[in-house]
């Protein structure tokens, strides 16, 4: 049980990096310019972490990396750099609040983790949570953000769903790096295709983009897949929800606003949900990397 808390506590480094993205995207970086914003993202982040692991995909993982690095990078970063600047991040938080039971959902056909009660209902609670704290009833929705929220919801929860699937005897650093680097690859021909020339990025943009890139992207995914290795798809996806909790905490401090009845109200229920669906008494199967140490930097053969 120590653990299993102790990969809970690591892979919540994710979404409480990814809370601040919303903002950092909405003030510092450019509003025109998805595509490239994605590959500014990914990129860095990727060479960093491969200059770590020092390893290329081998046999299968070429053509998983592609599919993987798509999901969860590629078609991801773009759709939610394009949601940030479509919706208010309320918004595209509740969307994205969904996200835990629908990997639950995907986790048992394509894993064979079955959806457990506590699981089921903390993800409902979550859910419900994040619509209290956010849903004001008064804000303009744009029917475009809306689709790219849910469609970077949706591929993101089967890539990582398939990470889990594919990623047992791979270190989370190759394994990372791999992603971020096909991922990120995959973006520069269709940016140059649909945006052009690489956007000019003043001090504040450069900022940002070391933020979301070294930060939110490069450390996130590292700590994040290595807790979808040692727990379960459901488990983490419910951590997820970390990430409107910090966006709202992030932007009431930074605006300088106090809290509302109903956002405090929110926040306990988001909370209630993550903490219960950590209640199942279960752990994903784990294979050697779950012996003590730093999970992280562990050496194994690529499969």
């Amino acid at each position: 049980m120590e653990d299993k808390w102790r990969f809970v506590v690591l892979a919540a480094i994710a979404p409480i990096t990814w809370g601040a993205s919303y903002y950092v995207t909405q003030h510092f970086l450019p509003a025109d310019s998805p595509l490239w914003g994605a590959a500014f993202r990914a990129l860095p982040a990727g060479l960093v972490l491969l200059a770590l692991s020092r390893r290329r995909p081998h046999g299968s993982w070429w053509w998983k990396s592609i599919v993987l690095g798509t999901l969860n990078m590629g078609a991801f970063f773009a759709l939610v750099y394009l949601a940030a600047q479509l919706l208010p991040t309320s918004i595209a938080a509740m969307i994205m609040a969904t996200a835990p039971l629908v990997m639950m959902l995907l986790a048992w056909p394509l894993i064979a983790e079955r959806p457990q009660r506590m699981s089921l209902i903390g993800a409902g609670l979550g859910i419900i949570g994040v619509c209290t704290m956010l849903f004001t009833g008064t804000v303009a929705i744009n029917p475009g953000g809306v689709l790219a929220s849910l469609a970077a919801m949706a591929l993101s929860s089967l890539g990582f769903v398939l990470t889990k699937r594919w990623g047992a005897g791979v270190d989370v650093l190759s394994l990372t790096s791999w992603q971020l680097m096909a991922g990120g690859l995959s973006l520069v021909p269709v940016a140059l295709l649909v945006e052009g020339a690489p956007p000019a990025l003043d001090g504040p943009a450069l900022l940002g983009f070391g933020y979301v890139s070294l930060i939110a992207t490069a450390l996130a995914y590292v700590v994040w897949f290595s807790g979808l290795k040692h727990l379960g798809a459901g488990t983490v996806g419910l951590i997820g929800l970390l990430n409107p909790v910090t966006g709202v905490l992030l932007g009431l401090a930074l605006a300088g606003e106090a809290f509302s009845l109903q956002q405090i109200l929110g926040v306990l229920i988001t909370l209630t949900g993550i903490v219960l669906g950590q209640r199942t008494g279960s752990r994903a199967s784990t294979t050697p990397e779950a012996t003590p140490g730093l999970p992280l930097l562990q050496e194994r053969t690529p499969s």
